[in-house]
């Protein structure tokens, strides 16, 4: 769907990082430390169609347009049309909507574990919920993969917050290798 794109029952589907909705969308924001060493690695949520985001921040814990390290810094914004329309509804606003929701309520009860039960796993679940793109194979290595490299930054500060730390130690890490390891 096209950022632009306004459907005749008043919806829209305009991302507006100013207002922080991203409607539709997963978002996902780095890490401290974590995503400087690791740039691949971050804090992921999934937003409604209203454009207000959900994301697991801790054990049984969902929280709602508050996300835990921040304001996104990438987004990918899915296309509904690639939802199945059963379950008797054609509604496909309702049926992300429900499957967002239902999946918060999941994590709600739950420990989380950095490694094997976190945020995105809270994503994986919603979509595979609502059956996104015929699939209910969704998981946190295949969404860290997708957002890593077809999520859009929503700026070029974005773009700085994700890359410029891991940047910077990179750059000291290599210009001590090169000090210490010049012939004397």
């Amino acid at each position: 769907m096209n950022d632009d794109n306004f459907m005749s029952s008043g919806f829209t589907d305009r991302i507006d990082t100013a207002r922080m909705r991203y409607p539709h969308c997963i978002v996902w924001t780095p890490i401290p430390l974590l995503t400087w060493l690791f740039p691949f690695i971050g804090h992921m949520g999934i937003a409604r169609t209203d454009g207000v985001i959900r994301d697991f921040a801790g054990p049984y814990y969902v929280s709602e347009d508050d996300m835990a390290f921040g304001r996104p810094t990438r987004y990918l914004q899915l296309d509904l049309n690639r939802i199945p329309t059963t379950l008797g509804t054609n509604n496909v606003q309702n049926i992300w909507d429900k499957a967002v929701e239902q999946a918060s309520d999941e994590y709600k009860k739950r420990m989380h574990n950095l490694c094997c039960d976190n945020c995105h796993s809270h994503v994986a679940l919603a979509l595979n919920t609502m059956n996104y793109n015929r699939k209910y194979s969704h998981n946190m290595i295949s969404l860290c993969f997708w957002m890593f490299f077809r999520g859009k930054f929503v700026s070029f500060v974005g773009l700085l917050l994700t890359w410029l730390p891991f940047l910077i130690l990179m750059s000291i890490i290599i210009g001590l290798t090169v000090f210490f390891k010049a012939p004397k």
